[in-house]
């Protein structure tokens, strides 16, 4: 099969949540890709289980530019200083919104903190993104991509996590909103939406989904996954970089599953 190679050279990409997981992967593919990436994160040292040199060192390491910015997404005015930072190297071209945060939960046991604290993370911070974002583009005169993380959650409801379901779901009508009212200044808004992905994101979904995206699904994990496996950070980044390209220049509102079939079962 054919592969896809990305050139973002003299692009300034923003990752946020971009020290482990997807985030990680997605902010590696940018670096590889000659961008120059800003990772923006609560913390610069990775999650994942299998890696230790900070993104943004490996990004410079390897290929070029990268900077770490300490930001809590749920702080609007953290957000805009990430974006600000971009302007020290010519503005950003390219937002992924990926920062996320998970609490489990019923609809009659879900803790109300919980679900505050998922609403600022899963929505605010990806509104506020796509709206600082958006703002710095329109003023440049430059418009470029935005990006956000969704879900098989956006749409599909999933037992004991009703609080992130509606972040999700929100998530996704951010997306097409914004993607609406940006229209006209040329800029695109998108989402992926990533199924049962092998990170640390969700406590105990380590080393058992691992071995699952390895085809050993012993403990059950992938009974829902028609392609048999789950995925990989890797999965994805790919699709982000689509998204954020000119070969997706007609696309905008969209939601691209990554979830190997989960929604068409």
């Amino acid at each position: 099969m054919g592969t896809a190679n990305f050139d973002f050279e003299g692009e300034v990409v923003i990752v946020t949540g971009g020290s482990s997981g997807i985030g990680r992967a997605t902010a590696l593919a940018f670096g590889d890709a000659g961008a120059t990436v800003i990772v923006a994160d609560v913390r610069p040292d990775p999650k994942d289980l299998d890696a230790e040199t900070p993104t943004h060192e490996l990004i410079r390491d390897s290929w070029g530019e990268a900077h770490y910015v300490e930001t809590d997404v749920s702080d609007a005015a953290e957000v805009e200083s990430v974006v600000e930072a971009a302007g020290e190297h010519g503005g950003v071209d390219v937002m992924v919104n990926n920062a996320g945060l998970f609490r489990g939960g019923s609809i009659t046991d879900l803790d109300v903190a919980d679900l505050d604290a998922m609403l600022g993370v899963n929505v605010r911070g990806v509104l506020v993104g796509t709206q600082v974002a958006a703002r710095d583009m329109i003023e440049r005169d430059d418009p470029g991509a935005i990006v956000n993380t969704a879900s098989i959650s956006s749409s599909l409801a999933q037992y004991g996590q009703v609080g992130y379901d509606a972040t999700k779901g929100a998530v996704r009508m951010v997306t097409r909103g914004a993607a609406l009212d940006l229209a006209e200044t040329g800029i695109r808004v998108n989402a992926v939406a990533p199924g049962q992905i092998a990170t640390e994101f969700l406590e105990g979904w380590t080393e058992e989904a691992k071995q699952a995206a390895t085809g050993d699904d012993e403990e059950g994990f992938l009974k829902d996954v028609p392609m048999g496996r789950a995925g990989v950070p890797d999965d994805v980044a790919p699709a982000v970089c689509y998204l954020a390209s000119d070969a997706a220049g007609y696309t905008t509102g969209e939601l691209l599953h990554v979830d190997g079939g989960w929604q068409v079962c």
